[in-house]
């Protein structure tokens, strides 16, 4: 992962997009989780009533299984037509009388000539080793529509280095923003920065970017994360040893779970436990990963029932947003289980 002095992006130099592989069997669907779920329902709201998304037709660039494609054009009001383009849909091509369409395969310049009033990409731009060719590509969807606007969505990267989360790390995420890096990138690829901002408590980023004009400038240059990264590089090693030595003191109190099946669980069993010596399950609320295993590592992953059925005495975090959650799920199911940050 390199850092750049200038602008604080950070990438995978060494990245390779064939080692990875998006189809119908690919699922990060978040929405089992009801604290997630809601902030999705607030994201909807914000756009549709906040940044009036209205009677427009809506492009979503990475949708996904749909939701929140379906949410926009299902909003009380809001008279919106929608297009969403995922390689992992599932689902009708069609649906709501033809107000909502799928395309199965990414977006390209092939099929970029579609005219949108707003197009919205969440957690796509992470994954994408060119993304200012991405960028380009959306504006030019964008171009018959000059008061159009796009939204983006993606990983903060300083709250990553900051909190010293090396488990935020993993392969699929080969270009990482911070605020000046993003709203840099918008300009670059033809957009003005209308707005770059945080979302999930810090976590994300989120931007609101319309077509550049004459007033349009570049950001002013920012090295705070190449600095960051500096630091962490230093101190990963370590972070990763004071880790270990606490899950084999962890263990000596009773059976570890990890909560959280999905890239951040799954990279930090592998980085950590990679011969299944501490951590005896991951927990998932997603009914579609219970009863499977982690890539890698083999850990089998389960729904709460599983913790009790395992004698889980500590459940490990992956993410500090779940914790009101997580904590009334298991007074919900009766269960003792402390939950370890």
């Amino acid at each position: 992962m390199c850092a750049c002095t200038t602008c604080g992006f950070v990438w995978n130099r060494t990245f390779d997009p064939k080692k990875l592989s998006y189809g119908p069997g690919y699922d990060n669907t978040q929405d089992c989780s009801p604290y997630f779920a809601e902030y999705v329902d607030d994201l909807v709201r914000h756009l549709v009533v906040e940044k009036s998304v209205k009677r427009a037709r809506v492009v979503e660039i990475g949708c996904g299984k749909g939701s929140f494609l379906r949410r926009i054009v299902l909003f009380s009001g809001a008279e919106n037509t929608g297009v969403g383009f995922d390689p992992s849909y599932l689902g009708p091509s069609e649906d709501l009388d033809g107000r909502l369409r799928f395309h199965r395969e990414y977006y390209s310049p092939s099929v970029a000539g579609l005219q949108a009033d707003v197009v919205v990409s969440r957690h796509v731009i992470e994954h994408v080793a060119d993304p200012l060719g991405f960028l380009a590509t959306l504006r030019t969807a964008l171009e018959p529509s000059p008061r159009a606007r796009a939204f983006i969505e993606t990983p903060c990267v300083e709250w990553i280095l900051r909190n010293f989360v090396f488990w935020d790390f993993f392969y699929e995420h080969c270009s990482l923003f911070n605020r000046e890096s993003l709203a840099a990138a918008g300009v670059l690829a033809g957009f003005r920065a209308n707005e770059v901002g945080h979302v999930f408590s810090g976590q994300y980023l989120w931007a609101e970017l319309s077509l550049a004009d004459s007033t349009s400038r570049k950001p002013d240059p920012d090295a705070t994360v190449a600095a960051m990264a500096e630091s962490f590089a230093g101190a990963e090693r370590a972070m990763r040893e004071q880790w270990k030595d606490r899950l084999e003191n962890l263990s000596h109190r009773g059976r570890i779970a990890v909560w959280g099946a999905g890239a951040k669980g799954t990279t930090f069993v592998n980085l950590l436990d990679p011969g299944r010596e501490f951590v005896e399950v991951l927990v998932d609320l997603n009914p579609k990963k219970q009863g499977r295993f982690t890539p890698g590592t083999g850990h089998p992953i389960v729904g709460i029932d599983g913790l009790r059925e395992r004698g889980i005495r500590q459940a490990i975090l992956m993410n500090p947003n779940y914790r009101d959650e997580n904590h009334r799920l298991l007074q919900h199911a009766g269960l003792a289980v402390e939950l370890v940050s």
